[in-house]
């Protein structure tokens, strides 16, 4: 794939690693959140992909209409040129951010996956659920649990004046 993009790596790494096409994913991930919390934050990460390779796309497009051979700019479209360069360095930067953490969400979901039986499975199952918890208020003790969140939530609506 000498011309693909970050999107097209990121869906490959996501279909190889969940086994089925992505658009399939797509509708599974907002209706699983619990049963597979790293499929939702892949494709979380992806969307944001989609908008910031639209987005480089746009500012390539614009750079490219503005240098264009045969094409002498004017004084005033040097600053749309480098605002236009700097938003597509920008853009490239942030589409290699998510496509690195989609690789992290796939290398976590294949540890995971090992761990199932081995030795680590305790630790997974415990990062698994702490990341479910909700965040412990700041007197809490530390040997008291903390909350669930819908009632943190209430607390803080009640709390309101």
């Amino acid at each position: 794939m000498p011309d693909a993009t970050a999107l097209d790596h990121a869906d490959a790494m996501i279909e190889r690693a969940w086994g089925r096409p992505i658009a399939e994913l797509e509708k599974a991930a907002p209706r699983l959140p619990v049963e597979d919390p790293m499929l939702r934050s892949a494709m979380h990460h992806r969307a944001h992909l989609v908008v910031v390779s639209n987005s480089a796309a746009v500012h390539q497009g614009r750079l490219h209409a503005l240098t264009r051979p045969g094409h002498v700019p004017a004084f005033y479209d040097l600053d749309r040129i480098t605002a236009s360069a700097s938003a597509l360095r920008t853009a490239y930067a942030e589409s290699n951010t998510a496509l690195q953490m989609i690789r992290h969400v796939v290398d976590a979901r294949e540890l995971a996956v090992k761990a199932k039986g081995g030795p680590d499975a305790e630790r997974v199952r415990a990062a698994t659920a702490r990341t479910s918890q909700a965040p412990r208020p700041l007197g809490l003790p530390a040997d008291q649990p903390a909350p669930s969140a819908a009632a943190s939530a209430a607390q803080h609506v009640a709390n309101r004046r």
